[in-house]
């Protein structure tokens, strides 16, 4: 049984017995525990997502220890400006203790949902069936009303023009 698990930013494939190195982990207790599990496998079946929502991976603190050195060099060509620097990335070792799928949830059966009646009348089965003069009867008083010739805003300035 393995799990990956996600910490520092990093993915780990993990399984009982695994010692792995992780960046460094503030105030550690006893044990660790990682939830949000990404993929989970329990004797060749394989879990993600919803499936290994309720899994958990548990390990405990070995030590700590400094990772392996990173040199960064800056360096501009024909100013001579160099700058050398190193960094060394603090890590935690955890030793993997138990991988576990004990929230594993079974489906629940879905039953069959209950069909209302379909009882309804033609009127209201669709608004699309009415007619378009009774939907708006605001607009088609407004468009009658009117002067011909003018459309909107535009009609309104020439008439403000003309007096």
């Amino acid at each position: 049984m393995y799990a990956v698990i996600k910490t520092g930013g990093k993915q780990h494939r993990v399984k009982p017995g695994d010692v792995i190195e992780v960046e460094y982990i503030h105030g550690l207790g006893d044990t660790v525990t990682f939830h949000p599990l990404l993929v989970v496998d329990d004797d060749g079946k394989t879990h993600f997502g919803k499936q290994a929502e309720g899994a958990v991976v548990t390990a405990k603190p070995v030590g700590e220890q400094k990772g392996d050195k990173v040199r960064v060099m800056k360096y501009k060509n024909k100013t001579g400006y160099s700058r050398r620097q190193g960094h060394r990335q603090l890590m935690t070792l955890l030793e993997i203790s138990d991988v576990n799928m004990a929230g594993e949830k079974k489906p629940a059966a879905r039953k069959p949902a209950a069909k209302a009646p379909a009882a309804k009348s033609p009127a209201a089965k669709s608004p699309a069936a009415k007619s378009p003069a009774a939907k708006s009867p605001a607009k088609a008083a407004a468009k009658k009303a009117r002067p011909r010739g003018t459309t909107g805003a535009a009609g309104e300035a020439a008439e403000g023009a003309g007096e």
